[in-house]
């Protein structure tokens, strides 16, 4: 076992909503390629389910803990007691999220909220406390699963693509903090990926449907992920013609906005 192999054995890596879609797949895919696992999510039967068959695909250690992160005393009392079973976290794939869609006017603030909590404040709690960790140490590898609603907002989604700005804005200036410390931070922005998210994102399921063929399915994006671990990598974009989307968005913003409402969206 040549040492750099020997290195990514031993690496530690914990995954945020690993009961379903993203993060299941997440978790199988690094099952693959040997690494330790720490699995969280609200779901403790799903978590569990889960690590008995990362551990038969990696034959390694895989640990749950049911963790609610928009309940900051959770992630408190929850990361101490990771860090005394493993000894460190070499990698954090921040990957729990919900979205909500519905014209602004009409949005339920309550619920908004919520998510803010969830996919905003969960993530600076959580990811505060393991960089503390990852700094003392030297190293490791911060995944941010942000989305491309976060650079192309569109009609119905101002809150839920405000939450994913966020993280993005948050992720960018992290990044640059993290450097000097050995520690890569790298954003995950998907577009529409056939998951349970859009169990509460797209409740009619009409909206898949209408995006056709930009759907991405969870087990490409959970491998494009995992290949990057420990690699200087800004962002990873999905899929390409959105990327390319986004990069245009910008430049020609007043086209950009004429053509969202008058063609890409689908909602």
């Amino acid at each position: 076992m040549t040492s750099k192999s020997k290195k990514e054995y031993d690496q530690v890596v914990l995954i945020t909503g690993a009961s379903s879609g993203i993060g299941e797949q997440l978790a199988y895919k690094a099952a693959q390629k040997g690494y330790r696992l720490v699995l969280t999510a609200r779901n403790l039967e799903k978590l569990v389910r889960i690590a008995n068959r990362c551990r038969r695909i990696s034959q390694k250690s895989v640990s749950v803990y049911p963790m609610d992160i928009s309940r900051p005393k959770e992630i408190e009392q929850t990361i101490p007691d990771i860090l005394q079973e493993t000894g460190r976290i070499d990698v954090l794939i921040n990957n729990a999220g919900f979205g909500l869609t519905d014209y602004f006017l009409q949005a339920d603030l309550q619920k908004a909220e919520q998510m803010f909590r969830v996919n905003v404040l969960g993530i600076l709690y959580l990811t505060q406390l393991i960089a503390i960790q990852m700094a003392e140490q030297g190293s490791g590898h911060l995944f941010m699963v942000a989305s491309m609603a976060g650079k192309i907002a569109t009609p119905k989604s101002s809150l839920y693509a405000a939450t994913k700005a966020a993280v993005l804005a948050f992720s960018n200036a992290l990044r640059m903090e993290m450097k000097p410390l050995g520690i890569f931070v790298t954003t995950v922005n998907p577009g529409p990926a056939d998951t349970p998210f859009f169990d509460s994102f797209d409740p009619d399921g009409t909206y898949l449907e209408k995006v056709g063929k930009k759907v991405l399915s969870p087990q490409e994006i959970a491998e494009k992920v995992i290949r990057n671990i420990g690699k200087p990598k800004r962002e990873i974009n999905l899929p390409t013609i959105m990327e390319i989307g986004s990069r245009l968005y910008h430049l020609f913003p007043t086209l950009g906005d004429f053509l969202v409402i008058h063609l890409f969206d689908h909602k």
